[in-house]
């Protein structure tokens, strides 16, 4: 089966990619945030969105920190919060919600949980988050950002 070649969106728009890689910067050097909960939340955040390449990527991240059949059950972390913990599951449940926010509105509810299980500034760090991978969801499902994984 050939693979469509699309355009290689950083090298077509380099300042864009920059700017784009500069939150993703200011995500992992500058929060508070833990590395792992960082990563889950990119999965998570791309799983919803489709992006196989930021599966694939974000998949291989996570799984040098949190066992295989956790990672494997991320889809259905809600049917499993005993595998996480509850700020995890306080942080997946908001990711959804934002990145679902023409549907869910980002409900009082989701907000109130989330207020809870995160201080201010972090709670702002954690939807800087999931804002930035959707926009690099956006970018990579469109052109098809190749994955790591082989046949």
């Amino acid at each position: 089966m050939s693979q469509n070649k699309r355009l290689v969106w950083n090298e077509v728009a380099p300042q864009g990619a920059k700017a784009l890689f500069g939150i993703h910067h200011y995500i992992t050097t500058g929060t508070n945030l833990p590395h792992e909960l960082i990563h889950l939340v990119f999965l998570r955040v791309s799983q919803i969105n489709g992006c196989a390449h930021c599966i694939d990527r974000h998949t291989r991240d996570l799984l040098q920190t949190m066992p295989f059949e956790t990672v494997a059950l991320v889809p259905v972390w809600a049917e499993v919060p005993h595998l996480f913990p509850d700020q995890y599951c306080a942080a997946l449940a908001w990711a959804a919600e934002v990145t679902l926010v023409s549907e869910t509105r980002a409900s009082d509810e989701a907000y109130a949980a989330a207020s809870a299980a995160f201080t201010p500034k972090d709670l702002v760090d954690l939807t800087i988050t999931i804002a930035a991978m959707n926009a690099f969801n956006r970018l990579g499902a469109p052109f098809r950002l190749p994955v790591a994984a082989k046949a």
